[in-house]
């Protein structure tokens, strides 16, 4: 006997687990534009709900900025970009694990919801000294250059 999966699709449409009509990710996204749509609404909830996602848009951007006004080379541009990448990515991880934890936990507390968040925002944290390294050894250099040039 085969259990059928909830869904808000047609019954003509509900996959059966192990019949291998559709795949059950393809369920929720039909086409791939609707994909780019759940993915820029996660990115949006982030912009809007989480003050650590705004703050380090605002760096990067700030960073990327400053990367232009120096000219630094498109490699040295590339390597901010994909730390600050990285950056973004993680803390969208990190609010979708605390999410998630929240929905399990509800409202109560367990040692397990509290190493799962501190270990979500410490790889946050990790990345973003990371991105800080990378950055200042790229920015720095030039913009001292600039300064001493100027003095």
């Amino acid at each position: 006997m085969s259990t059928q999966l909830p869904t808000t699709e047609p019954r003509s449409q509900q996959v059966t687990p192990g019949t291998g009509l559709r795949q059950l990710a393809w369920q929720v996204a039909p086409t791939l534009w609707s994909s780019f749509r759940y993915a820029w609404a996660g990115i949006s909830y982030a912009c809007v709900t989480q003050r650590n996602f705004r703050v380090h848009l605002i760096v990067g951007s700030l960073a990327i900025g400053l990367g232009v006004f120096l000219r630094l080379a498109a490699v040295e541009m590339a390597v901010i970009g994909l730390t600050i990448g990285a950056v973004l990515a993680m803390e969208l991880l990190n609010t979708a694990l605390e999410a998630v934890v929240d929905l399990t936990v509800g409202q109560s507390f367990h040692p397990l919801a509290k190493v799962a968040k501190d270990c979500a925002a410490g790889a946050v944290l990790i990345a973003a000294f990371s991105a800080l390294l990378v950055a200042a050894s790229l920015l720095l250099p030039p913009l001292l250059r600039v300064v001493l040039s100027n003095s």
